[in-house]
């Protein structure tokens, strides 16, 4: 339950992101991507080929990065639940239950908004 409770709170850090076109979402990471930015400019780190420690690798480097929100709302849109590798800083497992909670909650919030928006 803790989990699912968590999985819900950051969905809802994810809300003002809806509204966000998918290319823009895309420009965002590519242009202010930690990882990218690293990998292309900076001193990328050594990959090991393992799994766990590339895991807690790329989720280290994650939290320093300043589209975290941004690249995980990317991710759950355009892979949703085939998502793989870490984005967002959260490992392909979490994304997976991450994303059931966040479909069905970005579901109600666009039905929301369109309502409204018809509304008036």
């Amino acid at each position: 339950m803790n989990k699912r409770r968590n999985f819900e709170e950051m969905c809802t850090e994810l809300d003002d992101l809806a509204a966000v076109p998918t290319d823009v979402l895309a420009a965002w990471v590519t242009d202010r991507g930690r990882c990218l930015w690293e990998s292309t400019f900076g001193d990328p780190p050594e990959w090991t080929g393992e799994e766990e420690p590339d895991r807690e690798l790329a989720t280290r480097m994650c939290a320093g990065c300043p589209v975290r929100a941004e690249c995980l709302e990317l991710e759950l849109r355009v892979a949703g639940p085939e998502t793989v590798g870490v984005w967002g800083a959260l490992h392909e497992d979490d994304r997976r239950a991450l994303h059931a909670v966040w479909s069905r909650r970005r579901h109600f919030l666009l039905t929301a908004m369109t309502e409204s928006e018809e509304r008036g």
